[in-house]
């Protein structure tokens, strides 16, 4: 039988703690984020071969080693949030939000902008410009995701804010895959069109942004630190490694978050060079992306019966078999528009629960070791998505040389089948991948969850006593 104690920590479980608006409004925050971020992700690598005249080998170099640098950059980033001493009113995270996005507007705009170099002085400009984007990045985005588990400790709460960050993220992404490009070729010359599309979605992105710092809470304040040592930060980040579901997420968003960000880069290609209909690629933004907001409404329905890890490997399942009849049957736009939607049915499962499945490491990582370090473990995780990303860049602008593909021009069959392949091979593998990793190494049931977090307010309660 439950003594009173248990009794009150169970009941401080279901307690629900995020109104609506801030459900929504943390929505909007990421639908600023990708208005700023998945401008590099969908069409830089494009402007960098087609626009810029940059190799398809360079261009692709630019993501990784641009990428690398965010990886570790989001290391620092986490360690120095979550060792600040000098917290304001505002609270530990949500100023970030504020002050970053303006930079990150001027930022962006700068990464779409060819100066009158040679290729070589282009080739740095891309270089210098996106890894000092990708930095002011971290700087906003790993405070905005480290939030989750501040706003709430109810664990269905944190899957439903995961979801409204999720539908976030494809709202902005679907608007940017619909509208860029038609802003592109609507003006004169399509530099001067990148510049305008890139400007508005800018200011956009800014003003998302603003909303959702406005209208967040951080209901469960972290306690100001004293100002740690350096052996008591080289703790924290030993103490990721007895994380084990940290660790797996994190592979397993190697995986599918590469999967994902590759397929929107070369779906401008594919719908260029293989269907040769560029309104392809808004039918795309529109249906498919569209499709995530299914998956993400389902969501929280599904967890509730099923539990996170078999509706993400569901989420993969959906995935790899939609693509993998894709790569053959895809051959005119209905086709595509078709198979790609269901694809991105299965991946809205898997993208909306990452941020959950985070928010449940945080705890899983104090509960084993003792150590609490949100934003040490927010960006070990975002770590190897920016590994994932640089993937994303590289691997096509690698293929692209190697099956011969020439910007602007006709492409060969081999070029075809590289592309073809990149659009649908690629990430059905890596979902194949992705469900025999979990369905094998991922120990944290929703059942050990509830336990752990009853066990951590245990805890909590005898040390405010003693």
């Amino acid at each position: 039988m439950e003594d009173s104690a248990s009794k009150n920590i169970n009941s401080d479980l279901v307690k629900r703690m995020v109104p609506l608006k801030s459900k929504i409004a943390y929505g909007i925050g990421d639908v600023g984020n990708n208005f700023l971020f998945d401008m590099g992700q969908l069409y830089l690598l494009n402007f960098l071969t087609d626009q810029a005249k940059l190799p398809s080998a360079a261009a692709g170099s630019v993501f990784l080693v641009a990428k690398i640098w965010d990886a570790f950059m989001d290391i620092s980033v986490g360690t120095w949030i979550d060792n600040r001493t000098k917290i304001s009113k505002r609270g530990k995270f949500r100023p970030f939000i504020l002050w970053a996005a303006i930079p990150l507007a001027l930022l962006l705009i700068a990464n779409f902008t060819v100066p009158n170099f040679t290729v070589t002085g282009r080739l740095i400009w891309a270089y210098v410009a996106y890894m000092i984007f990708g930095t002011c990045y971290s700087i906003s985005n790993i405070p905005f995701g480290s939030m989750i588990p501040t706003m709430t400790r109810n664990s269905q709460e944190r899957s439903e804010l995961a979801s409204f960050r999720q539908a976030g993220s494809n709202f902005g992404l679907m608007i940017a895959t619909i509208a860029f490009m038609p802003i592109v070729e609507m003006l004169p010359n399509k530099n001067l069109g990148y510049t305008v599309a890139v400007v508005i979605f800018a200011i956009l992105g800014v003003l998302c942004q603003w909303y959702s710092y406005a209208n967040i809470q951080e209901n469960y304040p972290v306690p100001v630190r004293k100002k740690e040592s350096k052996e008591a930060i080289k703790e924290a980040y030993r103490s990721l490694f007895h994380n084990k579901p940290l660790i797996v997420v994190s592979i397993i968003n190697l995986f599918t978050f590469s999967a994902f960000n590759l397929k929107l880069a070369v779906q401008v290609y594919y719908c260029k060079y293989v269907l040769k209909n560029m309104t392809a690629n808004s039918l795309l933004g529109f249906f498919s992306i569209g499709m995530v907001f299914v998956s993400v409404a389902l969501t929280p329905m599904l967890t509730r019966k099923f539990g996170k890890k078999n509706v993400y490997i569901l989420g993969c399942a959906i995935w790899a078999i939609a693509d993998l009849l894709g790569y053959f049957f895809a051959n005119d736009t209905f086709s595509l528009v078709f198979f790609t939607s269901i694809a991105y049915l299965g991946d809205g499962f898997t993208s909306a629960l990452n941020w959950a499945l985070i928010s449940d490491c945080v705890e899983y990582g104090e509960w084993k070791t003792g150590v609490r370090s949100e934003g040490v473990v927010y960006s070990f995780f975002t770590f190897f998505r920016k590994l994932s990303q640089a993937l994303a860049g590289f691997i096509p602008g690698i293929i692209l040389t190697w099956v011969g593909y020439v910007p602007n021009q006709e492409q060969t069959a081999r070029a075809i089948m590289g592309i073809r392949g990149l659009m649908f091979f690629y990430s059905a593998t890596l979902a194949i991948l992705t469900i025999i990793i979990l369905r094998k190494f991922y120990p944290l049931t929703e059942k050990l969850y509830r336990n752990i977090v009853i066990d951590l307010s245990n805890r909590r309660n005898k040390q405010q006593n003693s």
